[in-house]
């Protein structure tokens, strides 16, 4: 069975840093370097938004209120995705999810993945 288990968020002020992983478990359709992995994160009210994909490392997205923030890397030994998050705002409180596929979704940043974290919540406090 595949499974997705987030873990690292919390509460933090404007300004600091957190860290989010994503570790998988299960068979995701083909060696874990190959998968498509991504986060994203949503709050009442509003679309889920996609805060960085990496798809290969000559193919990275983030979104644009995020770049230059936040870093999206992965271990494949250790088959976890990370999320480093730092200069952090309020309007970066969400439930951040990680998503998994064997392919990445045809749209840049796009949802379409059919693996899901269950989400961790993210606080930033001003």
């Amino acid at each position: 069975q595949v499974q997705l288990v987030e873990s690292g968020g919390g509460s933090v002020q404007t300004g600091g840093s957190q860290r989010l992983s994503c570790v998988a478990s299960g068979y995701l359709g083909d060696t874990y370097s190959a998968i498509c992995l991504g986060w994203f994160r949503q709050v009442p009210g509003k679309e889920r938004e996609g805060v960085a994909v990496y798809d290969s490392d000559e193919r990275i997205s983030y979104a644009d209120s995020v770049k230059g923030r936040f870093t999206i890397s992965r271990d494949n030994a250790k088959r976890t995705l990370y999320l480093q998050m730092s200069r952090l705002k309020p309007e970066d409180t969400a439930v951040y999810q990680c998503a998994a596929g064997r392919w990445c979704p045809r749209g840049v940043l796009s949802d379409e993945f059919p693996y899901w974290g269950r989400g961790i919540q993210v606080t930033v406090s001003s």
